[in-house]
């Protein structure tokens, strides 16, 4: 009874909150008569800001016309027309299985698909989706419906479905408001908002977030993919996968509005039921994300700005004599000769001794490189000669001779020239040209360029692609002393590709054509052409920066023989597989602090886990006190890099010696957390999944975890709560019902309660870190990189769910090996369970379920929370025979339940299986307070 009470309460609000379908989306020229010449009904009645003023009326969409199988022939409807072109007459739906996934796709005849490679690998899942139709209006409906408990997950009885040449719409209504993804955007909550209309463009744009306010503009990638928990904590994805520009509107209803300019309405439902298993549906049908370096999940240090070597040596020099662990170097495009890829500049004279330097320290290096090439120098002359292709205009009437005739290898040329960071005009290389010649040169000029300067991984900047100054006669470089006034692109405009009837958000978010605001606006002209005319850049744009990552990944391995790691700012479905990402040209602002938390959760449900934002803010000018809980957080990101823009002061954390102090205490913590998350990028990697992902993962039937956006774990058993507020010495941090261990310092290894708990956060502590009952975490002595803290033992911290038992694994490999199969990857894995029994038994099985002869350190330390009893040094056996403990080093507390084992040498992890038993004598529950647990702490404090 109850829950038809509660269907028909929601059938009720849905015939009492009727969506508009906005048709007068513009920024200006919106009128009363302006609406009704497109069709349309205006009504401003006193309605909130955000409701459409002028809407579609009621009756848009198709009617069946015939159904065969799985195929259904839509016909237009005598309703309402499109405003923006000829709605096509027939359409036809079709849907496919894909394991457990669903697809339906909605389509005329031959049109654009997007040309990626996805894996398609069919997903298993509990839970099956099937479709159900509704012909019996004049509006042809269907609904995407979840078997097991008959909810609609995707409902288009909400009507608006509209389907022509330049414009696409569908629209739905959704089982709940707890929506999270479409990127790439800022988010200020990781939960989207349905109490009003909001539109989100995605549009690769070279756009820097602002996290000031809300801000709904699209930044560098295209993500059309979202999550949904619905109201009994299943939880399904949605992909739509369109590469054409595109928007979607959140709508109360809650319902949901998704357009686009090109393309299909090709989508892809992901049952799960289960979050994590969502992400693991979607990563087998779009490709699961590749293996980090290991060294890359160290700490890096960069800057825009830096005068020359010199001052890079002053600033890692800096870090590392503060004590901060450290494993990269990362320099920005200072390093080149005029900011040609390929090149070195004059200041920059002694860089590979200086790179050799820094392999000696078991440091590494990680270079920018831009896709744009000038084109009067040896890179381009060299493309030429090996028939590498560029975009290009489509026609040869369309060349601005005007400057291609400056340029003697592009005079005669087709190939579209834009201005970037080079003094010159640059080209920019077709990654899909059906020839490969584009991809093999591009390769042969980072194995080129590594001959020269041994970096060991790559940065691909300015990919969506940005060109500077498009369709405006006094671009902002003109007013740069550092570079030329190049003449800038224009565009023609009387074409639908530059022009088309829809603009989308991604355009009117920053004006129109009266204030220069373009499709093309920061990039090339969207009637270019790429693959020997085969595409046209109007559909292919949103794609170049995964097109890039594919052959960029590809000229790291050639180049280096080893897997290193590729990062890119605009990214794609997929381009996980070949890339990780940064959030962008933030600004040093806490409310930049906060979206970054929120920005680093999203990526992982898009599939690329190696993500982290600008440490400290990119724009503007950092301070001491940010740029603390900035670094303690990034501590938590698998991507974690300083990074600032020219002209701003130094923000290294030796800048400031509380910064250097707290930096040191939070890094070393990371790398001696560094074997779990590894462990986490490797199961992410081979399975699919997340590394860093909201509470809501492992508790969506937990409401409060629905909005909690400024928390997040690693894996499944920790949890974080950063410091994200000025003036801030403590946190509210919400624990879901489980049982929780503190790791931070006054606190560590005791139980904390569930519910909302407020933790000091002093800046001299370890922010608030938790470990899950139940989890057997691996890790290791911390060291000042990533290599060196590899050479140390094992250990393994237990924290024990309240019956006593956990469990935990630990995977390894050399750390560079590139991965082409995982099947054959030399790697280990290990499986620790760990029990304790009423009878004072205590068992630690570790199952060695994938060996290879990649040397392991042996495990020698145990740390064991909440052991309740007495141990018996001298019981202690492995594999039935006696082991002898170092009762000097180990040691145990009554008070805070803390058993630690350390004897160099104890378990051996490359000889298979192993069983470690010993028992103990019962003691009796004490209480105890923080202080005392503090008191306690330092006597197991690792050097933290």
């Amino acid at each position: 009874m109850r829950r038809l009470l509660l269907l028909s309460l929601a059938v009720l609000a849905r015939c009492q909150t009727q969506t508009r379908f906005d048709c007068f989306p513009e920024p200006h020229g919106a009128s009363q008569q302006a609406c009704e010449a497109r069709g349309c009904i205006w009504n401003q009645q006193s309605q909130p800001q955000s409701v459409p003023w002028c809407y579609m009326a009621p009756g848009v969409g198709y009617k069946l016309g015939s159904q065969s199988g799985a195929t259904y022939s839509l016909k237009k409807n005598s309703g309402p027309k499109n405003p923006w072109g000829l709605d096509f007459p027939d359409v036809q739906l079709t849907t496919k299985t894909y394991g457990s996934i669903l697809n339906v796709k909605i389509t005329s005849g031959q049109r654009y698909e997007p040309p990626v490679d996805f894996p398609k690998q069919p997903a298993t899942s509990s839970e099956q989706l099937t479709l159900s139709t509704d012909a019996s209006t004049d509006v042809f409906s269907f609904a995407v419906v979840r078997q097991s408990n008959n909810r609609k997950i995707f409902d288009t009885s909400i009507g608006g479905l509209i389907f022509s040449d330049q414009f696409i719409q569908i629209a739905t209504y959704l089982p709940s408001e707890n929506m999270y993804g479409w990127g790439e955007n800022t988010h200020q909550n990781i939960k989207h908002d349905f109490s009003g209309y909001l539109t989100w463009g995605m549009f690769a744009r070279d756009q820097p977030p602002n996290s000031g306010s809300l801000d709904t503009m699209n930044l560098y990638g295209v993500h059309p993919y979202y999550m949904l928990v619905e109201p009994d904590g299943k939880t399904h994805g949605v992909l739509i996968l369109n590469s054409n520009a595109q928007e979607v509107t959140t709508a109360p209803g809650p319902s949901l509005i998704y357009k686009t300019i090109g393309g299909n309405l090709d989508i892809y439902f992901f049952p799960g039921p289960t979050p994590e298993q969502v992400t693991q549906q979607y990563l087998s049908f779009i490709g699961r994300p590749f293996l980090p370096a290991y060294w890359s999940l160290g700490y890096q240090l960069s800057r825009y700005g830096y005068k020359n070597l010199d001052d890079v040596k002053a600033r890692i020099g800096a870090v590392r004599d503060a004590g901060v662990p450290i494993d990269i170097g990362v320099i920005d495009i200072d390093y080149m000769d005029r900011y040609k890829d390929f090149t070195t500049g004059s200041n920059f004279n002694g860089l590979s001794s200086y790179v050799q330097q820094m392999h000696d320290w078991s440091m590494k290096l990680i270079l920018i490189f831009d896709p744009a090439i000038e084109v009067d120098y040896p890179s381009f002359q060299r493309g030429i000669s090996a028939n590498a292709k560029f975009i290009e205009w489509e026609n040869a009437n369309q060349v601005m001779h005007s400057i291609q005739d400056m340029y003697p290898l592009a005079k005669d040329t087709k190939i579209m020239l834009g201005v970037v960071w080079p003094d010159n005009h640059v080209a920019f290389p077709d990654f899909f040209d059906p020839t490969s010649n584009t991809q093999n040169w591009w390769i042969s000029e980072f194995k080129n360029y590594r001959s020269q300067v041994a970096f060991d991984g790559i940065w691909i900047d300015m990919n969506e692609p940005s060109n500077f100054g498009t369709n405006d006669p006094h671009p902002w470089y003109f007013d740069n002393p550092d570079h030329p006034n190049a003449a800038p692109l224009f565009c023609p405009m009387n074409n639908s590709w530059d022009m088309p009837p829809y603009l989308t958000h991604s355009v009117w978010r920053f004006g129109d054509a009266s204030t220069g605001a373009y499709l093309a606006t920061n990039t090339l002209c969207l009637l270019a052409v790429q693959a020997n005319n085969q595409q046209r850049f109007y559909n292919t744009k949103n794609l170049y920066g995964l097109s890039e990552a594919i052959s960029t990944q590809q000229a790291l391995f050639q180049s280096t023989g080893k897997r290193g790691a590729v990062v890119s700012r605009s990214t794609f479905p997929s381009a996980g597989r070949y890339a990780g990402h940064w959030l962008g040209d933030n600004t040093a602002r806490w409310e930049d602090l906060r979206t970054s938390v929120i920005g680093a959760q999203e990526f992982n449900l898009f599939g690329i886990p190696y993500v982290g934002s600008d440490v400290c803010g990119f724009n503007g000018d950092s301070n001491e006190e940010l740029c603390l809980r900035w670094q303690q957080m990034g501590a938590f990101h698998s991507f974690f890099r300083n990074h600032n823009t020219i002209g701003a002061p130094p923000q290294d954390p030796a800048v400031w010696p509380s910064v250097a102090a707290a930096s040191k205490k939070a890094n070393l913590f990371r790398y001696q957390y560094l074997p779990y998350l590894f462990s986490l990028h490797f199961i992410a990697s081979m399975n699919g999944g997340t590394v860093v992902r909201p509470v809501f993962f492992e508790f969506p039937m937990d409401t409060e975890t629905l909005n909690l956006s400024e928390q997040f774990m690693w894996g499944k058993s920790m949890l974080i709560a950063p410091v994200l507020k000025q003036g801030a010495t403590s946190v509210n941090v919400y624990l879901p019902e489980d049982r929780w261990y503190s790791l931070s310092d006054m606190t560590y290894g005791i139980i904390v309660s569930e519910g909302y708990r407020t933790m000091s956060a002093p800046t001299t502590s370890l922010i608030p870190v938790f470990v899950r009952g139940g989890s057997i975490i691996p890790r290791q002595t911390p060291a000042i990189t990533t290599d060196a803290t590899r050479q140390n033992p094992f250990e393994a911290l237990v924290a024990p769910d309240a019956n006593g038992n956990a469990e935990g694994v630990l995977y390894w490999d050399d750390g560079e090996t590139i991965v082409k199969d995982f099947g054959s990857h030399p790697y280990h894995q290990w499986q620790y369970t760990y029990n304790f029994t009423s009878g004072g038994t205590t068992r630690l099985s570790i199952k060695h379920s994938k060996s290879t002869t990649v040397p392991v350190p042996t495990l020698d330390i145990l740390e064991i929370f909440d052991f309740r009893g007495t141990p018996d040094y001298r019981s202690f056996k492995l594999n039935g025979q006696t082991v002898n403990i170092n009762v000097q080093t180990s040691s145990y507390s009554p008070i805070t339940k803390r058993l630690y084992i350390s004897t160099k040498g104890l378990i051996d992890l490359s000889k298979g299986d192993v069983v470690l038993e010993w028992n103990s004598s019962s003691s009796s529950t004490l209480e105890f307070s923080p202080k005392m647990v503090a008191l306690e702490s330092n006597r197991y404090e690792l050097k933290l």
